[in-house]
């Protein structure tokens, strides 16, 4: 495989990972447009860890998701106060001054970035990439997906149902966080260099544009996005002059016929029955 194909396979990991990251919270109602202020703690705290204190490489990336999380604990109660647009003003606020405050931070570099001593192979990438997929539909068969749909379609219901709604959503708030912290420590530790810049604006925005594409109703819909936005410039590279205003043409034309993205809770269930059929057929 060359590097060109390896250093895709490894962006698409690193994008899948971000999108759950964002999925997350959108399954229970929350539009995280600061998501990359997460994925900036985990990079900087995992590569500080490996640099200075010399873990090993996949406790510190653990670790870095772990800062990510407490973080996200730490500011979850006064952010989820808000509502609708106002709480994605509020992420998107507190992602700018995480980026910010990494950004003129000089044990870390400062504005020059950070170069990240301790190098992990793409299979590495490949393979969390692919453990944080198979959580996440271990996790989708169990109540927490349903608790977070009754929290995202009616909360004063879900609450008067019994549910905790406050701790719903701090809970998914957080498990957001620590997704996006662990891809962030990846990214440090492959491209071995962090700038904080990277972690802006446009980040977040993609990362959310992957979950929207591929669909919120879908367990799968958060991966078929960031293949999607992953690969499809790639297949257009051929024509380099207009292949990024040709994808932006098909992301504009796919949304205003698909609004509820690629994955819907339909398609899913029509795939499965039929894989039932199929496999009733072949016995």
């Amino acid at each position: 495989m060359s590097g060109y194909q390896t250093g895709l396979i490894v962006l698409l990991a690193l994008n899948t990972i971000a999108a759950y990251g964002v999925y997350l919270p959108m399954a229970a109602g929350q539009l995280n447009l600061g998501i990359a202020g997460f994925m900036v703690i985990g990079a900087y705290a995992g590569a500080y860890l490996t640099n200075e204190c010399g873990w090993p490489v996949l406790a510190a990336v653990g670790a870095g998701g772990g800062a990510a999380a407490i973080l996200a604990v730490a500011i979850a109660a006064p952010i989820l106060r808000t509502q609708g647009i106002y709480l994605s003003l509020a992420t998107f606020a507190l992602g700018q001054v995480i980026s910010a405050i990494f950004l003129n931070l000089e044990v870390v570099g400062g504005a020059a970035g950070y170069p990240v001593s301790v190098h992990i192979e793409a299979t590495v990438v490949v393979a969390v990439a692919a453990v944080v997929v198979l959580l996440i539909g271990l996790v989708s068969t169990t109540r927490v997906t349903i608790y977070f749909a009754a929290v995202k379609n009616d909360p004063l219901v879900a609450d008067l149902l019994g549910l905790n709604v406050k701790a719903i959503g701090i809970a998914a708030l957080t498990l957001g966080a620590g997704i996006a912290g662990i891809g962030g420590a990846l990214y440090a530790h492959y491209f071995n260099y962090i700038e904080a810049q990277y972690f802006g604006v446009m980040l977040s925005t993609y990362t959310v544009l992957y979950v929207l594409l591929g669909g919120t109703q879908s367990v799968w819909g958060p991966l078929v996005g960031a293949a999607i936005f992953t690969l499809q410039p790639e297949a257009l590279r051929s024509s380099s002059q207009w292949r990024y205003a040709i994808f932006a043409l098909f992301i504009i034309i796919f949304m205003a016929l698909r609004p509820q993205g690629l994955m819907t809770r339909g398609l899913s269930r029509r795939r499965a029955r039929t894989a039932v059929q199929d496999g009733t057929t072949a016995s």
